[in-house]
């Protein structure tokens, strides 16, 4: 399993939250996601066949893009 941390600029709200939350955690071998709205974090906790590709690509293709990986 791998825990990653990601800076996400785009989170404003509790809305951006619950989207970022909801549609990661739909993600297949996603165990669990954490968004923080103060630090503008996320952190997600991953299995195969999720990658950090996968998550990414999502993360920008629902308007929120990682600007960064804060650690492994």
């Amino acid at each position: 399993m791998t825990t990653v941390t990601y800076n996400v600029p785009a989170i404003h709200c509790g809305h951006c939250i619950h989207t970022i939350e909801m549609e990661v955690s739909e993600l297949e071998g996603v165990k669990s996601v954490k968004a923080d709205e103060t630090t503008k974090k996320v952190e997600i906790t991953f299995d195969t066949p999720a990658s950090e590709q996968s998550i990414k690509a999502l993360l920008a293709e629902i308007n929120y893009p990682a600007e960064g990986l804060i650690s492994l």
